[in-house]
């Protein structure tokens, strides 16, 4: 007679069985050829930087949408954070450039603190986040942007949701201690703090300031952690022991665009070990060497780049 199956086999197969069945009909997987083993798109990756930055205000909502439009896989964004701890996106660490608030807030301008820019600005860092939702984000670009408003964190994500990936730049993060866990908490509360929570918006997270990097590492964040250096620091990164030393800590590279002609060889060795590589940024507006900013994306990628960071993402090939 045959050995029937014991109570906790049978139960087993049940749970299963209802698993499978109860599961909702909405929730089908990602195809594979459209999301790599570790949950972000197959490159090469279209990198929107700072939105479509060539026809609507950087940094902000309209720029973001567009350059999801143009289908970019991913939006590059700066993050920072307020007077009053609020995460927002922006790229300089003054407001003057791309915002009226000279006109709202005359008297907030002052000198660097630590001396290094003795002209008056106005500092994101003096101004709270219901002072800085009063100011004109888009008319500096083009009147018809008037009223464009820095947007939170909270906004951008739900505003790119389902949409596009989100690149995301720790910007200055020594000026605002404990920012990385302030952005993992917001990106946790959206449920996007694992890699694949959300096939359709991907995150990557990049910065300059490397020792911010080796704390989301040290934090155990799993999400893809890029090292962002310039063209002066080239030397050191794309060296063997510099990039060995990154895949210590992070697992993808952003370059500034000149090395990939002055070092050739080291964002390959990169691509080797494993290390993406995304490097910035590329404009229609400044083309080197190349017919075309599509033409200059396109050999790069057909070299190996794993995506591209673009003002003009409707460009990329």
């Amino acid at each position: 007679m045959p050995k029937l199956p014991s109570a906790a086999v049978v139960c087993a197969a049940l749970l299963l069985f209802c698993l499978g069945a109860c599961a909702p009909a909405s929730l089908e997987p990602v195809p594979e050829e459209e999301v790599r083993e570790d949950r972000v798109p197959v490159p090469p990756w279209t990198i929107a930087h700072r939105g479509a930055s060539a026809y609507a205000p950087e940094n902000t909502i309209p720029a973001f949408l567009l350059g999801a439009d143009q289908g970019a896989a991913f939006i590059e964004i700066d993050l920072q954070r307020t007077k009053d701890g609020q995460l927002v996106v922006l790229h300089d660490l003054t407001l003057d450039r791309t915002t009226n608030v000279e006109d709202v807030f005359p008297d907030r301008s002052r000198p660097a603190a630590d001396g290094s820019d003795p002209e008056p600005h106005w500092w994101l860092e003096d101004f709270t986040f219901d002072e800085v939702r009063q100011l004109d984000a888009g008319s500096w670009f083009d009147a018809k942007f008037a009223g464009t408003r820095i947007p939170s964190f909270d906004e951008v994500i739900t505003a790119l949701r389902g949409r596009s990936g989100i690149f995301i730049e720790l910007k200055s993060p020594e000026r605002y201690p404990g920012i990385e866990a302030g952005m993992m908490a917001v990106l946790e509360r959206h449920g996007l703090h694992r890699p694949g929570a959300d096939p359709a918006t991907p995150i990557v997270i990049q910065s300059f300031h490397v020792p911010s990097i080796e704390r989301l590492s040290a934090m155990g964040v799993q999400l893809p952690l890029h090292v962002l250096f310039s063209a002066r620091d080239a030397d050191r990164w794309l060296s063997e022991d510099g990039l060995q030393q990154i895949r210590g800590f992070a697992t993808g590279i952003s370059p500034e665009k000149p090395t990939l002609a002055s070092h050739g060889d080291g964002w390959r060795r990169a691509i080797e070990l494993g290390l993406p590589v995304t490097p910035w940024t590329f404009r229609a507006s400044r083309v080197d060497g190349f017919d075309s900013v599509t033409d200059e994306m396109r050999h790069y990628l057909e070299a190996g780049a794993t995506g591209v960071i673009t003002d003009n993402p409707d460009l990329a090939p």
